[in-house]
């Protein structure tokens, strides 16, 4: 049987040095891919001594910044050739109602989240079209489909990588390019510590979180880097259009 693994491909993770982005970068050393990793925090470049027999580059950089696209898809290309598969999973929350936000709060998290996808993805289609072949997997949200409270500009901006994803996916399919997103539920790392210590009560919301999943807890990091890696891979061909939930049946209730 055909490999369907991301053996000997270039894959390209934003948002690669959190707790999800490590776990997707794991999972793709030990498949053999060439691996870009790639982040606003310089953390990233921790990635090349811990993947150490990983075919891997790490390149600090702000990927809801055009001129910062461009220099990361260069390392890439002069490093690996051309991104096959990218993991769009950067991401950037403030937990505030509407008429709290700033304008300026607004655009860091529409740009975190929505701009990023829009400005990689849009680097990465053209070789992928050149060739026929590609996928580019997103990490969105259950504040993608559903409304959440404290949560105005994060739902707005995980809403347009939805819809962006399904557009994406009509435009692209029958070029060869498949375009997914995982939809987690919240997740066991610092960017949801960072959302509970904003709260009034970190200790109340971090309970009113686990109970609101109706499996009484949220994810492991690895639980959704495997939906992430899955759908980037061939062992989803036939799946394009769609946001995998990870959410422990959060949007199921």
């Amino acid at each position: 049987m055909a490999d369907k693994s991301l053996k000997g491909k270039t894959v390209l993770v934003t948002g690669a040095a959190g707790g999800v982005g490590r776990e997707v970068i794991k999972k793709l050393a030990s498949q053999g891919a060439r691996i870009v990793a790639t982040d606003i925090s310089e953390n990233v470049k921790d990635l090349t001594s811990e993947f150490k027999e990983a075919e891997i580059v790490a390149i600090v950089g702000d990927v809801s910044k055009s001129a910062d696209v461009e220099k990361i898809f260069d390392k890439a290309e002069s490093s690996f050739g051309p991104v096959q598969s990218l993991i769009s999973n950067a991401g950037y929350m403030i937990g505030k109602a509407l008429h709290e936000t700033s304008e300026e709060e607004w655009d860091a998290v529409l740009a975190g989240n929505a701009k990023s996808f829009f400005l990689t993805a849009k680097r990465a289609l053209p070789n992928m079209l050149k060739v026929g072949k590609g996928s580019i997997t997103a990490t969105g949200s259950i504040s993608s489909v559903v409304g959440l409270p404290s949560q105005a500009a994060y739902c707005a901006s995980k809403g347009a990588v939805l819809q962006l994803v399904r557009q994406l996916a009509v435009e692209y399919a029958a070029q060869g390019v498949r375009v997914n997103a995982v939809g987690p539920g919240a997740i066991n790392t610092p960017f949801l510590t960072r959302y509970l210590d904003g709260l009034p009560d970190p200790a109340a919301g971090a309970a009113a979180v686990k109970a609101a999943h109706p499996m009484k807890r949220w994810a492991e990091p690895d639980e959704v880097a495997d939906a992430l890696v899955f759908l980037a891979s061939d062992e989803a061909a036939f799946v394009t259009g769609h946001i995998l939930m990870v959410d422990g049946g959060y949007v199921a209730g």
